[in-house]
């Protein structure tokens, strides 16, 4: 008897006792190798990292469900980081599209960049294109959105950002086995966003709240970049910095790891004017890579200045 092509074969029965390696799972996805490197790259963070092991764990069980034939609806994957600038957020989106992508969740694993000036038009008819070609951008990997919550201004009446929403919602659900969404921003704001548009809050089920550094991880990010960049601080620099780590926490505009490279690729340049006034003197290897305290302390930290009064003069 032939065999009928319309008809569709039924996948082979798997028992209830056949033995399924979620370690194997694990590692040919390459998973643990991305949360090592993500343990480097960023200090701290302990609920963060916590809950992207979740994630990962979920959707392990998830494609050895899949496997034995344990049907059901695609987890929903895209998600909300939230908390200040320079906390990580970017980082760890890059970190989890290389998970989705190793679990075969996205095809590519690549992570697009998006606020509202590239998904929101001026004029009627411009954001459809605008926002469709972001999206097709992403395709295939995660489209990160930052400070998503100017998407929505109720205030202006000719605001085409709740376009760019709906249009966001459409293909968030009717894409969702190949494309990850995640809105990024200060938590506050995105409370009011999310409750600003009920479709929208209930496609996102993972919200990652990540914390301002401590003083201490702050200092410990800063030996990082400096080892990274074959620098050092001298006993007497590692002291100042600590010390401009706690006066420049209180000031205005804050962001946390991008304020603390910031503040070494100015100390790197006062070091470099330093040693350039030595022209003439020889120079060691140890001189080269050595911060002093006084590239530290000439900041306009420790005159107590804030930053945004002179918008030429950024606070380092």
């Amino acid at each position: 008897m032939g065999s009928d092509p319309d008809c569709p074969i039924a996948a082979p029965a798997v028992s209830d006792d056949t033995a399924i390696d979620l370690q194997l799972a694990y590692e040919s996805a390459g998973i643990q190798e991305m949360l090592d490197q993500l343990d480097r790259e960023l200090i701290g963070l302990r609920p963060v990292k916590a809950r992207i092991r979740e994630i990962a764990a979920l959707l392990v069980v998830d494609r050895a469900r899949h496997q034995v034939g344990l049907e059901t609806t695609p987890p929903s994957l895209h998600m909300s980081f939230t908390g200040r600038p320079g906390t990580g957020k970017t980082t760890v989106a890059a970190r989890m599209s290389k998970i989705l992508h190793g679990l075969g969740y996205v095809r590519k694993g690549h992570v697009v960049t998006a606020t509202r000036d590239d998904l929101v038009g001026q004029y009627i008819g411009h954001t459809a294109p605008k926002t469709r070609e972001m999206l097709k951008k992403a395709m295939g990997g995660v489209l990160f959105i930052d400070e998503a919550y100017y998407l929505y201004r109720p205030e202006n009446e000719r605001d085409y950002g709740a376009e760019a929403i709906e249009i966001l919602l459409q293909v968030m659900e009717s894409n969702r086995d190949d494309l990850v969404v995640i809105f990024a921003g200060y938590k506050e704001r995105m409370d009011v966003f999310y409750q600003s548009n009920p479709g929208l809050s209930s496609r996102v089920a993972n919200h990652i709240d990540f914390p301002d550094y401590s003083a201490a991880e702050l200092l410990t990010i800063a030996q990082l970049i400096l080892a990274a960049e074959n620098y050092r601080f001298s006993e007497e620099a590692a002291a100042a910095f600590a010390d401009y780590i706690q006066r420049r926490m209180q000031l205005p505009f804050f962001a946390n790891a991008r304020s603390i490279r910031n503040a070494i690729d100015r100390a790197r340049m006062r070091q470099a004017n330093r040693l350039f006034t030595r022209m003439g003197t020889p120079l060691t290897k140890l001189d080269l890579m050595t911060i002093e305290a006084d590239d530290i302390t000439a900041s306009r930290v420790f005159a107590g200045e804030v930053e945004g009064l002179d918008p030429a003069r950024p606070l380092t």
